[in-house]
């Protein structure tokens, strides 16, 4: 009998863990699992249902099932010269989370103070929202400001070419608009401690799943707004100090590495040829002492784009080192032409 029970647990516990990722054919998937009817997967929806841990829309064969949200709150905050992240946190943000290991909770905590600090410190707007939608198993966080937008304000205070621009130095890290009072690391580390990170902003939208490549993709139209999502699994075992472990180097505890996706510097079928692109790509990479030059994406680089970066700027910082990643054999080819000094317009 104990078997029994235990096995309907292990069955329901599947259709909570799965029901995101198959949120209209769960009921296939538990009953291929574990090798029982339709019938009698539905016994255990129901059960599901009475106890409001998952919830239903549409009739017959268009039903989409999805967790039922434990917590649905959102809040709207002035921008006044007295609000602190910090306080909101405490007194707001802490309560609607609820009881979650102390991991997460530290997840949460760096995350939510990044970003609402942010917008407080640099949107130029009147006010922020923020809400919250968790559920059994996931939590889900949107803030939200009427400022004039973070890649807007990025590209116009750096100078950079336009919006997506913006993006590729977020990418990178340590940007910041602010270097006397902001150390620019609040948003990489954001991006890359949360299941699923995402900015929508202007024309933009930057995303990333955690151990998958960084996203963007442009939006036809948009207010200037900012709006961050970010979503997290609450028994996730992944720790702040373990994201800022894997962009240290060596013994040293800091912010050292960078990985930078070199797809991002392309403009439609634009191919990456040339120096004016190359240093692109290279501004601000001397900040780090390991750079990851990412070719995910890329198909062809020109001699003097590949010269630019791995013979040029590797002579004149030796003390930094330069890793090329996913690489195809004809961007290699360039690389190593590069490396041995065949520069392309010496």
């Amino acid at each position: 009998m104990n078997r029994v029970r235990a096995r309907g647990e292990d069955i329901r516990r599947f259709i909570l863990e799965q029901v995101e990722k198959h949120p209209s054919d769960i009921a296939k998937a538990a009953a291929e699992k574990f090798g029982i009817s339709r019938q009698a997967v539905n016994k255990h929806f129901q059960r599901l249902f009475a106890e409001k841990a998952l919830a239903v829309a549409g009739k017959t064969r268009s039903r989409l099932y999805s967790l039922a949200p434990v917590e649905d709150w959102s809040k709207i905050y002035p921008i006044t010269k007295e609000l602190a992240e910090d306080v909101v946190w405490r007194e707001d943000i802490l309560g609607v989370i609820g009881k979650m290991p102390e991991n997460v909770l530290g997840i949460w905590h760096y995350g939510f103070t990044e970003m609402f600090n942010n917008a407080i410190d640099h949107s130029e707007g009147t006010n922020i929202l923020v809400a919250i939608k968790r559920t059994a198993a996931t939590t889900q966080m949107f803030i939200v400001d009427n400022g004039i937008g973070i890649f807007r304000k990025i590209q116009t205070n750096m100078g950079l070419l336009d919006e997506r621009h913006a993006v590729l130095e977020l990418s990178k890290g340590k940007l910041t608009t602010d270097p006397e009072n902001h150390t620019g690391e609040g948003i990489f580390f954001s991006s890359r401690i949360f299941d699923y990170f995402g900015i929508l902003s202007g024309g933009v939208y930057f995303s990333h799943t955690y151990g998958e490549k960084e996203d963007w993709i442009l939006q036809s139209t948009f207010d200037a707004k900012t709006v961050v999502q970010m979503s997290l699994n609450n028994h996730t075992s992944r720790t702040v100090r373990k994201v800022f472990d894997h962009y240290s180097s060596g013994d040293e505890y800091g912010f050292t590495k960078t990985v930078v996706p070199v797809r991002l510097a392309q403009y439609g079928n634009d191919a990456l040829i040339s120096r004016s692109q190359a240093k692109r790509v290279l501004a601000r990479v001397e900040l780090f002492k390991v750079v990851m030059f990412d070719f995910e994406g890329v198909q062809t680089i020109g001699q003097a784009f590949a010269d630019e970066i791995f013979r040029v700027f590797a002579n004149k910082h030796p003390e930094i080192e330069i890793h090329a990643t996913k690489t195809n054999s004809e961007i290699k080819r360039m690389l190593d032409r590069a490396k041995s000094g065949e520069a392309a317009d010496k």
